[in-house]
């Protein structure tokens, strides 16, 4: 029954979706002038900051996990 509680609460993440990418072209813009390397580095922003995100959803998983 956990589980149908973590299903349920999933469609939360897609909040985020907007928000880092945002985030990521502001960012690049900021650092950047011309649209070639705004989208580059947004690009780039945008992979780094969910691999972040899964890095730390996995190590809270497997903490979870062993409690």
């Amino acid at each position: 029954m956990n589980d149908w509680l973590v299903f349920a609460e999933v469609y939360r993440l897609w909040y985020s979706l907007p928000l880092i990418v945002t985030v990521s072209l502001v960012y690049a813009a900021t650092r950047h002038e011309d649209l070639g390397p705004i989208l580059k580095h947004a690009t780039r922003t945008i992979v780094w900051i969910l691999a972040f995100m899964v890095i730390v959803f996995v190590i809270l998983y497997v903490l979870s996990e062993r409690l």
